[in-house]
Parts: C-alpha cells; structure tokens; sequence
C-alpha cells in the first residue's frame, strides 16, 4: 500500500503548486525509484483534468551516457526536447537517486559540454516560466541514498522531508499561503534595496541589487520552498564568499569553497575537495564565473544539513548565491549552462545581512518579528 503522505504531497504538487487546471499538458518527470510518487501525482494530474505523460531516467542511464556517449552525442539536442519545452504548460520533476555517488568519477569537462549544449533548452525553460505560460515544481522522494548522505534512517529522512513541506500539518497549503504573506512583508522591503552586504566567517560579500526585483517563493516552484531571492546586477559584486556546506552540483560534492569576486566576476576560487571539478565549472562559459541568483533561505523547519541542495538552501537563516544561469523574472540577465547553489550559513554570532547599511538579519533570525522567524 501507497504511503499516504505521498497522496497528500501529490495532490499539494498539482493543486497549489504548479495549479494543473483541465486541459494543462503536464510532464511528470523522475528516477524509476520515484514511481510511487509519480504514480500518485499521475492520479492527481487527471483529477484535475490534465493531460499527464511520463519520463522516467536512472541513475545508470546518466552515469552510461557521459561514460559512453562520444563529443557528437555530447553536443546533439534533441528536437524532441525542444519541442516538449515549448509546447507543455506544466513540469512536475521528482528527484529520487538510488545512488547519489554515480556521477563521482565522471569527467567534468564532459558534464560542462552537455551543459553547454542543453544550455538553449534551459533558457527557453526559464523565459517560458517567466512570461508565465510554463508552470513547473521540483521536489524530492526519499530514497535510502539520500537518507545515508543526510546521515538518517529512511523513516527518519522520510518524516524530515515530509515535515519540511509542511505535510504533517492538517492543511499545508493555508500554511504555505501564511508562509507567503510573511515573506511578502520582506520582500516589500528589499525590492527598494540597492545593495546587499553579507558579513560571516571568511565572507564579506557586497552586492548591488538596485532595480532588481525579489521573487517570494512559498511552494511554487521548489517543494519544500521558502527563500526569497533575486538576481544581482551582473558587474557589481564584490567581496569574498566562504560556503560552509559541501556544495553538491550533479553528484559531484565541492568542499570548503572560497569565492573573490571582482567588478562582478570570480577572480579567484579553492575549495579543498573537489578543486578540479569546480574550475572547470567556472571555465564552461563567459557566465559561469557570474552570479545569477542571491538568496535568503526562510524555511525554518529545515535545520539541518542534507547534501540536498532542494533542503540544504531553504534552511531558515542562511543565504545561498548561485554562479550561472539569472531567473528573467528578477531582471537579472546572466546567461549561462550553469546554475550552481552554494549555501552560506549565517546562524552565529556575528553573521549578519545588511541592506543600505541596516541590519535585517542578524545570527541567524530577522530583525523584524512580522518577517519569517522560528514559529
């Protein structure tokens, strides 16, 4: 018998999140591990009067394609998948690795190729969702893989996951829509901001982010959500940045990462594991080395680390700044094949963000009671 979580989580995917209405076109895509869960979002997508169809990959299929595929097979796009962006009006992606260490071993260089020539699907991806023609949400299935990298039973992963979505609650979604009205009180605030300073261990990170707008994001597009975000203006950052978690990008895990940043640009980047993979991240294109996206994690019922990036960067009191690829929504304007989240950990003492100079967060909470804080 089906976990009844999975029903409640599915029918909060369809209903509120990406809001399938009769007639959507929907894709429902994930790992073969994930199928309870796509089969109950299938049931879910039809009840809803959609049109759901499924694409199911493995982890051994990816780790067979970069092991195998030659630069041709590298570099092909598929019209295929051309086609599926431009024609579908919803994208439901369940996350669900049977072994999240497939990609260890795989050449960087071959991962940055393929990324390079995905990189026109992906933009039309976000430019669709932007103009509001494409809905889309991502979430997570437990899987006994990701619950050793979170250092958890399954059970115990399972009750972490389901509870960061809120779906131990009799109603997740007039939670979530709480969740939104706080976080659109902090939004208000920073869209008139022109410059956002980050003060932690190893990180003095100075960004100006004057007429960009901040997305509020509360279960829309990631699931569990809660960060606020934006994209910085693409020649004025500067400062260094210390990430204090592992920072994972397909299955590949950078450790201890340091990044200076000048008129905009990295122009220098370590990390004591994972140094080799990381560089040739930052090498695949012109963008690679720019920041696309600055965040506020709000999630407070996530506090602990996972190696999940969906978690790890929604973690009430941190910050997390993605190299690569700008969401058009925000006005930012990098364009990339990569979008990187590395998250940056600002609950002690004497980490702060400052906007203009005044405090908003401080150690960890807001300043402001009325902005998202532990309930």
């Amino acid at each position: 018998m089906r976990d009844q979580r999975l029903d409640k989580l599915a029918s909060v995917l369809v209903g509120y999140s990406a809001g399938v209405k009769p007639g959507d076109l929907c894709r429902l895509t994930g790992e073969s591990v994930g199928l309870p869960l796509l089969e109950a979002i299938y049931e879910q997508v039809l009840k809803a009067g959609g049109h759901p169809f499924v694409s199911v990959l493995s982890d051994a299929m990816e780790e067979a394609f970069y092991r195998v595929a030659g630069e041709a097979q590298l570099q092909y796009v598929s019209p295929i998948s051309k086609f599926v962006v431009d024609t579908i009006d919803v994208s439901i992606g369940i996350w669900a690795d049977e072994n999240t260490k497939s990609m260890s071993n795989v050449d960087p260089r071959k991962q940055a190729t393929a990324a390079q020539a995905r990189k026109p699907i992906s933009r039309r991806f976000l430019e669709r969702a932007a103009e509001g023609k494409l809905r889309w949400v991502g979430t997570q299935f437990p899987t006994q893989a990701s619950a050793q990298d979170a250092e958890m039973s399954l059970r115990e992963y399972e009750d972490f996951v389901f509870h960061g979505g809120l779906l131990h609650l009799p109603d997740p979604v007039a939670a979530w829509k709480k969740i939104s009205e706080r976080q659109q009180r902090l939004v208000d605030v920073l869209d008139k901001a022109r410059e956002i300073h980050v003060v932690g261990k190893g990180t003095d990170l100075r960004l100006a982010v004057q007429g960009r707008k901040w997305i509020n994001c509360c279960g829309h597009e990631n699931f569990p959500d809660g960060e606020v975000f934006t994209g910085p203006i693409e020649d004025a950052v500067n400062g260094t940045i210390r990430y204090s978690f592992p920072a994972v990008h397909h299955g590949r895990e950078c450790h201890d990462i340091e990044l200076t940043f000048k008129a905009g640009k990295v122009v220098a980047a370590r990390a004591s594991k994972g140094e080799e993979f990381l560089l040739a991240m930052l090498e695949q294109d012109a963008g690679a080395k720019i920041l696309g996206e600055f965040a506020i994690g709000t999630n407070f019922a996530i506090q602990q680390y996972t190696k999940n990036t969906l978690f790890d960067e929604k973690i009430g009191g941190t910050c997390h700044a993605a190299l690569g690829a700008a969401y058009p929504e925000t006005g930012g304007k990098n364009d990339s094949g990569l979008h990187w989240d590395m998250v940056c950990d600002l609950r002690q003492p004497g980490c702060r963000i400052e906007m203009d100079g005044k405090t908003i967060l401080e150690a960890g909470h807001f300043v402001d009671p009325s902005w998202p804080n532990p309930q």
